[in-house]
């Protein structure tokens, strides 16, 4: 990989001497990918979906910050245009003022591409004459599509496609379509590795841990966007396991019962969702209910039935000695 990196890095800064200082930097990693940056006009939701053949792409081109903007770096990547555009956001400047400023004293500029977008919607994209073909943007309402270093010249224009043709889906889903539309495209010319989901609320908060809603990595696979869209649909499954366990806590065991099906639904052979589903309907008096469920979970692994008789010590199950009995002892 290394090899790669300092061939491909020198043969660029023997066309483009100007850029020599740029891309050797340690900090400043190739990144020919393709991403989109986008926002939901509904929620005010904004994400940055990005995929490539390059290891952990996510830990170089997204950044996000809720009720700010996020921001996509890539090609020669230059890792300070995010934090440094996101506060350039902050103190009001517009997506192209900001990226006017970022790329007016950068020597990489042209082999750099980098897309901001807003809180407002608003958004602006560089693609550098130097980016290797084929390379390209495309920029709509409410999000912009980018990408290097593609198969062909199809790729961006059939992100850009898929992201409006989506309309009414959650964010997360449109951003992966899109990424899904780039590879049917061909995608990245030297095939794929890594992936990267961010979703971030479009209001500031004063919980700024919960600010980020979503944020999936797969930093090396054979199919990374394969993967991406497992996780999130496990993400889906566990918005509803939360969901549940809020239902819950209201006492409205109705909405609970039918949020933790859902999430079963989505992965029948998922243990936990399994169990603590079972430990919900026992607490709240169906015993027959939590032990029809833990059946089938103590048959595939016994070490849940300890976790069982743990607790009730901690106040996790409140049930009369002859119903934890009768829980424990499924055959």
């Amino acid at each position: 990989m290394k090899k790669t990196l300092y061939t491909v890095a020198s043969l660029c800064c023997l066309a483009m001497p100007a850029a020599r200082a740029q891309v050797f930097k340690t900090e400043e990693p190739l990144a020919h990918t393709y991403s989109i940056v986008a926002r939901d006009p509904e929620t005010g939701e904004m994400a940055v979906g990005v995929q490539s053949h390059w290891f952990s792409v996510g830990t170089a081109v997204p950044w996000v910050e809720a009720g700010v903007g996020v921001v996509a770096t890539q090609s020669f990547t230059n890792k300070s245009f995010g934090l440094r555009g996101l506060e350039l956001l902050k103190q009001g400047k517009t997506p192209e003022e900001a990226l006017a400023i970022l790329l007016k004293d950068d020597e990489g500029r042209e082999v750099r591409q980098v897309s901001i977008l807003d809180a407002q919607g608003r958004v602006a994209t560089h693609t550098g004459k130097n980016c290797i073909r084929y390379a390209g943007h495309i920029t709509g309402k409410n999000f912009s599509v980018q990408a290097n270093m593609m198969l062909t010249d199809k790729v961006w224009p059939a992100m850009a496609k898929a992201f409006e043709q989506s309309t009414g889906k959650p964010l997360a889903e449109r951003v992966l379509l899109a990424m899904q539309a780039a590879e049917r495209e061909g995608g990245d010319i030297r095939g794929k590795q890594s992936a990267v989901l961010v979703v971030v609320k479009g209001a500031k908060t004063d919980k700024p841990w919960d600010d980020k809603t979503i944020d999936l990595r797969v930093d090396d696979h054979e199919k990374p966007l394969d993967e991406l869209a497992r996780l999130l649909k496990v993400y889906r499954a566990y918005e509803h396991m939360n969901n549940g366990d809020l239902a819950v806590e209201k006492g409205q065991m109705e909405k609970a019962m039918d949020e933790y099906a859902k999430a079963e639904t989505m992965f029948p052979n998922n243990l936990e969702m399994k169990y603590w589903h079972a430990i919900t309907l026992a607490n709240n008096g169906d015993v027959n209910g939590a032990t029809k469920l833990l059946r089938e979970v103590y048959k595939k692994d016994d070490n849940w039935k300890e976790l069982t008789t743990r607790l009730p010590e901690v106040g996790l199950l409140t049930l009369k000695p002859q119903d934890l009995k009768k829980i424990l002892d499924v055959k």
